[in-house]
């Protein structure tokens, strides 16, 4: 029987297929969001994923799980829920519908950088000089991206709806890794009650603040794919290739999102980078990985 040369290509091209998955959501959130309202988009995309999940759950051996959370445990899915789906989530979708994505994806990378400066004083985690020096090269190159800063009133509200995304991002961060550490909740039951949670929240908040609108066959297909494809099977493919990949690869391969997502940006919505603000883009990028693997 011959060995496989290549242990690890398999789970590599799996991976690759997920963080391609997850940079088209960006131009199909795009696209959709011209006649669908952010939040309602939102709600309904992680509404019908968590329907799609739901029927892992109900096994016997989640549903074991579920009755022996503690109140405190429930406590933290809920709050995780809502940072991580209703405000995290809820901020990117509203962030699109004012900005670029290739400047929503940027701003939202700096989220790695914001974990790493939280986790001095929650986790007592210290970052390392090379980690430093991650940090300073993604501050740089967010300057260099935006600099001179001249956005438009609308770019302006987008700038800070995506900002209040990225602490939210950071703050979901620290409670997941927090709860994936000292509960005993399997990964499945955090993820399916913090996103059904979530959802509801954020289906329900858009549906009263910015209405139900007429979908058409297309926008139901662009949300199906988003919520089946894109989010149910890309997150349980992604845990299955953390089986074979390390924390590192993993963090590599996450970290070409950013470049993806310029390119398909540039493809499919007509959005271009100039230099400057792809050398920043590069830099700030470049920033974020070191910060993550080193520790990863």
């Amino acid at each position: 029987m011959r060995k496989n040369r290549f242990p690890h290509l398999g789970a590599v091209l799996q991976a690759l297929l997920v963080t391609f998955l997850w940079s088209t959501s960006w131009v199909l959130i795009k696209i959709g969001l011209e006649d669908i309202p952010a939040l309602t988009f939102a709600g309904l995309r992680y509404s019908l994923a968590f329907v799609c999940l739901l029927p892992f759950a109900l096994r016997p051996t989640h549903l074991t799980s579920l009755r022996s959370l503690a109140g405190r445990e429930w406590a933290r899915l809920v709050v995780l829920g809502l940072l991580f789906y209703a405000v995290t989530q809820g901020a990117q979708f509203l962030g699109l519908a004012y900005l670029p994505s290739v400047t929503v994806s940027l701003l939202l990378n700096f989220t790695t950088i914001v974990v790493a400066l939280l986790g001095i004083f929650l986790l007592a985690e210290q970052p390392t000089v090379l980690q430093w020096i991650g940090i300073l090269l993604n501050i740089v190159g967010i300057v260099i991206y935006f600099y001179p800063v001249a956005l438009p009133a609308s770019q302006a509200v987008g700038l800070i709806v995506v900002t209040i995304g990225v602490l939210a991002n950071a703050g979901s961060s620290i409670l997941g890794r927090r709860i994936n550490r000292d509960g005993d909740a399997p990964p499945l039951t955090v993820t399916i009650v913090s996103m059904g949670v979530g959802a509801v929240v954020l289906l329900v908040t858009g549906v009263l603040t910015q209405g139900f609108p007429c979908l058409s066959l297309s926008h139901w297909v662009i949300i199906g794919w988003l919520a089946v494809v894109n989010t149910a099977f890309a997150f349980t493919l992604w845990n299955h290739t953390l089986r074979t990949l390390s924390a590192m690869e993993s963090s590599i391969i996450n970290g070409t999102m950013l470049i993806q997502i310029a390119i398909l940006a540039w493809l499919f919505l007509g959005e271009r980078l100039t230099w400057q603000e792809g050398i920043g883009m590069v830099l700030a990028g470049l920033g974020t990985l070191i910060v993550q693997l080193r520790r990863q």
